[in-house]
């Protein structure tokens, strides 16, 4: 029987893991998968928790509908009907500029302007920061394959004021990146695209939203917002497909150590374990820091690009080293409750903060607005945003800083000052990877290198999309090419 080792037991390696055991039940091959993750529990940076009648998201609380992998995903593992959309009526976003908020105009849809009057009217843009938006229709498209940075991309299309006002804290944010590193074509391909073909963003962004509504006049049923979660938060689909697997396969607390290769097969060493270790015919597995080593005839690494590349240092060194130059940076998420009667929030979803601003958080949700059911009508919760490009040292302050930090902020941008009846910290550290200048040819370096090392594969979000959906469908194209090695088709 054929054994595959996924090293990582976050979204990626789950959905691996998932996608391999049924790929397999259905073409009719035997296979042994061993999930091996160094933590205590499964879900990598989604964590939900529940604390006297919150939900809170300790990582990313929602997905795109505009990327199908992870709805897909929801509805095989029976979860459909706990998909839920975002609070429309409260819908809104604010930005920070000069110390005040401005709500985003309707009809900016991400950077790009789709309807004039709003734009005309906002407060947001000075008169030559909306006559050099409005103009985008007219600038040339720049055709060719090079790829240019986030923010010349912005400056060149739209104008400096919707890179530092929009584009910076809205679609950046998302990253967590600088956008004078961040690589269009691997992070924001779709707005290249719409240059190519139309020679203008205003000019896509509308073709593009006249064939969305024809989509949606041929389909049935309630349409999904831009953000959609579920009920019971999105630990249920970490739970879902866990209880999809088999039990005996999942090692928790367990730490990998390095990777040999040997006739054809990959030795996986776990931590504690001697350097002359022999493999046995069948995994010695013993657990924790107890050692042992395994051997696997396919390896799949989800885990972050370092440390996947500290795993695979003795076993290539060149691969090794291309993986370290995929930056990572470190976030940290605040999640802070309040009674509802001593609280005003502005009716929205939050608001986003431009780095001129110099503020020390990058942005705000109003959880409990944008979600059904997060907390009840008697208290709102506000998560907020550190770390990131500019303030990555912020994580490392400890709780009660962070807390007085985020409470402070919080006070001089919207005047918050009642005292939290629950608060939570967390931190994700190295966890959000950065798609700079020349990430593609990284990427193409990386994978064609894994040629030389047959049934060695690496999937998550930092090779080619970030994201809960991105990584759900690097899984199953993951999974369905280990197959593919482990059982070649006859010609």
């Amino acid at each position: 029987m054929k054994r595959v080792v996924i090293i990582g037991g976050g979204i990626s390696g789950l959905s691996t893991a998932l996608y391999l055991k049924e790929l397999a039940q259905s073409s009719g091959h035997e296979i042994e998968y061993i999930l091996i993750e160094k933590g205590e529990r499964l879900g990598g940076n989604i964590k939900t928790e529940r604390v006297d009648g919150f939900l809170i998201e300790g990582g990313p609380d929602c997905f795109l509908s505009e990327k199908p992998w992870a709805a897909q995903l929801c509805r095989h593992l029976g979860l459909g009907d706990q998909i839920m959309p975002t609070t429309e009526e409260n819908k809104g976003t604010f930005v920070l500029s000069n110390g005040k908020l401005h709500e985003m105009p309707e009809g900016l849809i991400l950077m790009v302007p789709t309807k004039i009057m709003p734009l005309i009217t906002t407060s947001l843009f000075s008169w030559f920061g909306k006559l050099r938006m409005g103009l985008e229709i007219f600038i040339p498209a720049r055709h060719g394959k090079e790829d240019e940075t986030l923010g010349s991309f912005v400056r060149r299309r739209l104008g400096k004021e919707a890179l530092n006002k929009i584009a910076e804290p809205l679609v950046a944010g998302v990253h967590a990146g600088d956008p004078e590193t961040m690589s269009m074509r691997a992070s924001f391909p779709k707005f290249m695209e719409m240059e190519d073909e139309h020679g203008s963003l205003i000019k896509g962004m509308l073709a593009r939203m006249k064939k969305a509504k024809e989509v949606q006049r041929a389909s049935s049923g309630p349409r999904p917002t831009m953000f959609m979660t579920l009920k019971g938060g999105l630990s249920e689909m970490i739970n879902a497909i866990t209880t999809r697997l088999d039990s005996a396969s999942i090692k928790l607390n367990t730490s990998v150590s390095r990777i040999e290769e040997k006739n054809g097969k990959y030795i996986i060493h776990l931590a504690g374990d001697r350097l002359d270790s022999t493999p046995p015919s069948s995994p010695p597995y013993q657990g924790g820091d107890r050692g042992g080593v395994i051997e696997a005839d396919s390896v799949i690494f989800s885990t972050p690009a370092h440390i996947s590349s500290s795993l695979l240092a003795e076993l290539d060194n060149p691969l090794s080293e291309k993986l370290k130059t995929i930056p990572y940076v470190s976030t940290a998420t605040v999640t802070l409750a309040f009674k509802a009667d001593e609280v005003k929030l502005p009716k929205s979803f939050g608001f986003v903060i431009p780095r001129v601003e110099e503020r020390k958080i990058m942005a705000a949700t109003f959880t409990s607005r944008k979600f059904a059911g997060r907390c009840s009508d008697d208290y709102v919760m506000v998560r907020c945003f550190v770390g990131g490009s500019k303030n990555e040292h912020l994580v490392a302050l400890d709780d009660k800083e962070m807390l007085d930090m985020v409470r402070g902020e919080l006070k001089d941008i919207i005047g918050l000052n009642a005292e939290p009846v629950l608060s939570r910290v967390y931190r994700w550290r190295k966890a959000m990877p950065q798609y700079t200048i020349g990430h593609l040819e990284r990427v193409r370096w990386i994978f064609e290198r894994l040629h030389q090392h047959p049934g060695l594969y690496l999937t998550g979000s930092a090779y080619n999309g970030i994201g809960i959906s991105d990584s759900i469908r690097e899984g199953e194209i993951t999974a369905k090419r280990c197959l593919e090695h482990l059982f070649p088709k006859s010609n």
